[in-house]
Order: C-alpha cells, then structure tokens, then sequence
C-alpha cells in the first residue's frame, strides 16, 4: 500500500492545531461527500482518504505516533520495543568484548529486517527472522435507506477489489459501526488480517421519525371527530391500521401503538413503539350556515 501523507491529504502543514485540523477536514469532508458526488469513484477515494487522514491526526496520541514513524506509525509501539532491545543487546556485546577479549558479533535486532525485507550475514551463517503483524484495518460506508433496514437483507461489497457478501441486521441504527473480522489487509509475515470496520448512513425516506426503535408521526385530526370521536385509518411502517379516536380528543394528544415501531437490532421479534401525535385542524372557508351553526354552539356554551 502506497504511503499517504494525511497532512497533505487535508491541505496543511505539521505545525497544524486541532482546530486547524478540525476546520480542513469540515471542509474537505463537504466537498467531497458522497451525497454530493454521486457514482464520483475520485470523490469517494479521496473522502475516504479524508476520513483516515482525520482520524489519525485529531488524535494526539496518534498524531504523534504517525509524525514520528510515518508509514509504519501503527506499529510504533514494537518498533520502539525493539530498538530499546537492540540497544541492549548492542551495550552488552560491547561489554563482552572488552570484559573478555574475546569473540564479538553483531545482534543486530531483525524487527527491521521483517519490517523493511533486509537480511543479514555473520561469517558464512545467514540468518532471518520475521515478526508477524496484523494487517491494516479497513474503514469504509455504506449509505442505506430507513425502508432498507426495516428488515435483515443480505448486500454484496467491494472492498480493495474483493467481493465480500454482508448480512445486515434489520433495525441498524444510523452511523453505527459493525466489525467484519479478517476482512482487512493481508497479516505481515503471516499475521492475521486487518479487519473491516462499516460505518451506517441511514437515510430516512420515510414520513416518519425514527428515535431509537420508536417511530413517531403526525396525524392531522379534524376538529369534528377530535370533539365526536371516531374511527379513522392510520398509516404505519408495515401498513394501515384502523384507529378510534376518543372523543373530545385534545390538540397535540399522543397515541402509543405498542410493537408497532422499528425492529430492535439484533433481537428477532422485538420492535419498539409507534406514537402519534393528533394535530387538530380548524375548518376553513366556512359558510353562512356553518358560521351560524357555530354561532348557536357558541350560545349554547
């Protein structure tokens, strides 16, 4: 994989702040989004690259890691084991030497070696070991409809070129992340795979409001049946329910239809709540009868 400068991806320089960092990515992340780039394959690239370049250098630790190790940053940590073993080892041959007089041989640590493809010779012995790493992790998104996730549906994607069949639990919320292990960069040196992180967009195409697992809507209500009562047909995420409305019914009372929500991720069965809310509407254009009607109700009270 080709070495990615993150601050050239974002468009700054190293002495960047947070809030330097923050400001590029909002920008970038705008401008390259897929919503405003449709079937953009460049776009899509380079706001990933966008995402991985945020991702690591609005993270201290990270940041700091990656400015010092760059390419290799997420192996910081065993680099650094093993050149404070390579010194060690380095101050005990040269103590050996000098306490003994005797023989002296390069140790040489081979993190490096399997790191980078090198070898090393000592005499006519030829020695290599390989330190074995994970692969890199993959990041990608996948935009779904809120109709899409109602129920579990099977997709097939292309990650690096590889078809990977994903089965997607109904009832996924938006921007959750869900690990598919394996599915990253080959191991170093025979190490396991990276694995594959998805994060959700869920676009609701829906009239309905989605919180959590509750769907909620708004039913206008006229003001004949809100004061009489009635029956009247409601539409719900799996289809029309016939409802009675109470009378005298009040502006803005809400009706809970209990398991007539959104599924609950993961839990076969289960669904939340549907709750509407009645809006009352006030006749208009009322004619002369009408108004004298109203007239004689208003009299009456």
């Amino acid at each position: 994989m080709d070495f990615i400068d993150y601050y050239k991806i974002l468009g700054i320089d190293k002495n960047a702040t947070e809030a330097d960092i923050k400001k590029a990515y909002r920008k970038l992340a705008r401008k390259y989004h897929p919503d405003l780039n449709p079937n953009d394959t460049e776009a899509e690239k380079k706001f990933k690259n966008i995402n991985e370049a945020n991702e690591v250098l609005s993270n201290p630790e990270n940041r700091k890691k990656y400015d010092k190790h760059g390419e290799q940053w997420k192996h910081a940590d065993d680099i650094e084991r093993a050149q404070k073993a390579q010194g060690s080892r380095q101050q005990q041959n040269y103590q050996d030497f000098s306490g003994q007089g005797g023989h002296f041989e390069e140790d040489y640590s081979d993190f490096f070696e399997s790191m980078f493809g090198g070898q090393r010779t000592s005499g006519s012995r030829q020695s290599r070991t390989h330190t074995q790493f994970k692969g890199q992790d993959f990041n990608a998104e996948l935009q779904l409809n809120l109709t899409d996730v109602y129920t579990t549906e099977s997709q097939i994607l292309t990650v690096n070129g590889k078809k990977i069949r994903l089965t997607i639990p109904a009832g996924i919320e938006n921007e959750q992340v869900i690990k598919i292990p394996g599915k990253g960069a080959p191991g170093v040196n025979g190490g396991p795979n990276g694995d594959l992180y998805i994060k959700f967009n869920i676009v609701n195409n829906t009239k309905f409001k989605r919180y959590s697992n509750n769907l909620h809507a708004d039913v206008d209500l006229d003001l004949y049946t809100a004061l009489l009562g009635g029956d009247i047909m409601v539409d719900t995420f799996s289809g029309k329910v016939k409802l009675k409305v109470a009378p005298e019914t009040e502006n803005e009372t809400k009706v809970k239809l209990k398991g007539k929500g959104f599924p609950v991720y993961k839990k076969d069965g289960e669904y939340g709540d549907f709750i509407i809310t009645y809006h009352i509407k006030t006749p208009k254009n009322l004619t002369e009868k009408e108004k004298a009607l109203f007239l004689e109700l208003k009299k009456l009270r």
